[in-house]
């Protein structure tokens, strides 16, 4: 971790600016005790396996479900990222339209859309406050270019039904949220801020009160038909469950299964009310651009803005931090995009700044699966769209488990496998080749000088097989 110097004010690291919120990293479950055997082993403690985990006790509570965590629950993607509870399809409708017929892939669309709700709904069940409201989504174009790719995506969103999306002139926009330079917007409502470690938090306490066991401090080195293996002992499990999402590349054999995209966060100091007099954002929407490397953004229950996009996208080797540092040129360029954004908020310092990992699949399209002869089961791959996803699968995943044919067995997701992604130096010389690429093209976009997307975008859609 990086405390604040005179050279680098800003607190960097510490897992994330969510978790110090809440008075820091929380106290360390107690560990796998030595060998165990159980009906259920879920392998990650972070939204996934808890969902999964908190489903399968709801509906079969004598089930013995074991959930083993290398860290704390919530240390990953889920007490990383932006706090967008958001209805997205993860690799687009039009891939399962092509696979599984349309009418599947407007099931999908359904699904994800319903699990917003469900997600808020478990929330107050539990009494878990975790800082939600339902204020939808806005994505805004700064450029002509970036108005062209609005528009062209507000088209396809209108294509389908359940979408729900609203055109915004220059006004309607600056009528939500009053950004320099946006000069058209598009909103939906299936969308809620949330606070992603109150939420994790919340959830792993919920499971334990069912009777589920966490094992934190408890690494898995590999996972096989009927037993999860750890340095601590091996649990043996009619069924063994991978939810590592970001650190999937960890277990052995899974190196090139997904690939561990970096994506970084600044969190203001809170801002004062004549700031968001001026702004507005009284709705509390997920904020997001149609820049090739795009931002999202949140205002924080404190009147903070949370502010996040890439920095270096991929280390070598598939390697993944540890507690979150994020690189200093990555927080400037951040602090530069979101003063640009909110010039009002240029006074303002930076809290803290703060990293994490997604797992991206080869194919850019999350998945949800159960092999019944093997008894393993997995689900991720979320590119960065998780916080809904991760309850869909879990909800999934305790459905297959538990053999029910239900409409969410039925989801084109469901069993869906992408091949792996290339060998080093490939694939690191690939992945910075495209980011390259995407900010070449936004920069160039910037000056206005054409409504077309640029050509080095093409190329980078291309490599990237998106």
């Amino acid at each position: 971790m990086s405390a604040p110097t005179p050279e680098n004010p800003v607190r960097n690291g510490e897992v994330s600016w969510w978790w110090r919120d809440l008075g820091g990293t929380p106290p360390a479950r107690a560990p796998l005790p030595g060998d165990l055997e159980a009906d259920v082993a879920i392998v990650g403690a972070g939204y996934t396996g808890l969902w999964t985990a908190y489903y399968l006790k709801r509906a079969q509570p004598d089930l013995r479900v074991v959930v083993l965590e290398q860290r704390f629950a919530g240390f990953g993607a889920s007490g990383r990222n932006g706090g967008w509870l958001t209805n997205t399809v993860t690799g687009g409708r039009d891939r399962y339209a092509r696979t599984h017929g349309r009418d599947a892939a407007i099931a999908q669309q359904r699904a994800l859309n319903d699990t917003v709700d469900e997600v808020v709904a478990v929330a107050a069940r539990e009494d878990i406050e975790a800082d939600v409201v339902k204020g939808g989504e806005l994505g805004v174009a700064r450029s002509p270019a970036q108005l062209a790719r609005l528009q062209a995506a507000v088209r396809d969103e209108q294509s389908w039904p359940h979408t729900d999306v609203e055109v915004l002139d220059a006004a309607a926009t600056a009528s939500k949220i009053r950004i320099a330079s946006a000069v058209g917007g598009v909103w939906h409502p299936h969308c809620a801020r949330i606070h992603p470690a109150k939420l994790v938090r919340g959830l792993a306490e919920a499971v334990e009160r069912m009777g589920v066991t966490i094992h934190e401090q408890t690494r898995v080195r590999e996972i096989a038909p009927g037993r999860a293996v750890t340095e601590r002992g091996v649990v043996r499990a009619d069924h063994v469950l991978r939810a590592t999402e970001g650190f999937t590349a960890d277990l052995r054999g899974e190196h090139r299964t997904w690939l561990p995209m970096n994506s970084s966060m600044i969190v203001t100091e809170p801002l004062p009310s004549s700031f968001w007099d001026n702004v507005g954002w009284t709705g509390r929407e997920t904020l997001g651009d149609f820049a090739h490397v795009y931002m999202y953004a949140q205002r924080t229950a404190d009147d903070r803005i949370a502010f996040g996009g890439r920095g270096v996208p991929y280390r070598y080797g598939s390697r993944v931090d540890t507690d979150g540092t994020t690189q200093a040129r990555t927080i400037a360029s951040l602090t530069r995009l979101l003063r640009d954004f909110f010039p009002d908020a240029s006074a303002t310092p930076i809290a803290h700044a703060w990293a994490g990992v997604l797992g991206v699949p080869r194919d850019w399209a999350s998945t949800v699966g159960h092999d019944r002869a093997t008894g393993l089961g997995w689900a991720g791959g979320y590119v960065g769209t998780g916080v809904t996803a991760t309850n869909l699968a879990g909800r999934t995943l305790a459905d297959l488990v538990l053999g029910r044919d239900t409409d969410l067995a039925r989801l084109p997701w469901v069993g869906h496998r992408a091949r792996r992604w290339e060998m080093e130096p490939l694939r690191w010389t690939a992945v910075h080749a495209i980011y390259a690429a995407y900010h070449a093209a936004d920069r160039f976009e910037a000056s206005g000088s054409s409504a077309r997307t640029a050509w080095p975008a093409h190329v980078a859609d291309l490599v990237a097989g998106r």
